[in-house]
């Protein structure tokens, strides 16, 4: 029997990458799936392809979760994966001396006040049936300090902490509504694209991105999705307030054979 059978699950941030791969592997399981992002054109061509419903949602407008509270009041599944790096228009100073204010709330207005509203509709929209699994997507980024993406690592820290909140807090409620973060690190994704091109070199860049990895290669959006499955079915009702970090073996230390 398919793993997520008839459970109406959420996906935000859902066109591409990450968000995609989880809505696409959720409704291989059976799940009824809701693809929700900002961009309408791609989100829609998602949806098309892997057999979802589409909804366009701007994480950042508290209407924007209030009208899918409206079209989807009873969900079982919710995915916080929206989020953005702060680099999408180009290059733009992110480190702690020389950031603008403005940009540094930019980034937190998607990954955390998202995650923050994305968590409040999730409550509100589990409480009745008194079950269901948030999942939130941080990063290893949350776990380390990035000096040249402040905002960004402090927003996926901020997500991890709050998720443990989110976790505690419907457990004081006596709702078995679980809320449990993931961790990636170097995912293949299109935000990956810049750095490697389509030139000769691109496997040498490839492999100089992750020469840190103890499993030396990216991990695969799949990958990622896998553990989304399994936070998302019943095979993990014990799970609360808890990280998976996925990163090749990076938070684990070193590979290298000791001198």
């Amino acid at each position: 029997m398919p793993r997520l059978k008839n459970k109406i699950c959420v996906v935000t941030g859902a066109a591409r990458g990450i968000g995609r791969a989880i809505a696409a592997a959720f409704q291989h399981e059976g799940a009824k799936v809701i693809v929700t992002d900002i961009d309408e054109v791609t989100g829609k061509k998602t949806a098309a392809e892997i057999g979802g419903q589409f909804q366009k949602l701007d994480v950042r407008e508290e209407k924007d979760w209030q009208n899918l509270a409206e079209i989807v009041p009873v969900v079982d599944v919710v995915v916080n994966n929206a989020g953005i790096t702060g680099f999408e228009n180009g290059a733009v100073a992110h480190d702690p001396e020389h950031a603008t204010l403005e940009d540094w709330r930019a980034v937190h207005r998607v990954n955390l006040d998202g995650c923050f509203l994305g968590c409040r509709y999730a409550i509100a929209a589990m409480k009745n049936k008194g079950t269901g699994s948030i999942i939130n997507i941080s990063s290893r980024s949350g776990l380390v300090g990035i000096p040249l993406a402040a905002a960004y690592a402090s927003s996926k820290a901020a997500i991890r902490n709050h998720s443990k909140s989110v976790a505690l807090y419907c457990a004081q409620q006596g709702w078995k509504i679980r809320c449990n973060a993931i961790n990636p690190a170097a995912i293949l994704t299109s935000i990956w694209e810049p750095m490697l091109g389509d030139g000769d070199d691109r496997e040498k860049r490839m492999q100089a991105l992750v020469a840190d990895t103890p499993l030396k290669r990216f991990g695969l959006p799949e990958e990622v999705a896998a553990v989304a499955v399994m936070l998302a079915s019943d095979e993990a009702t014990y799970m609360t307030g808890a990280e998976f970090n996925i990163d090749g073996g990076l938070l684990a230390g070193s590979a290298a054979t000791p001198k």
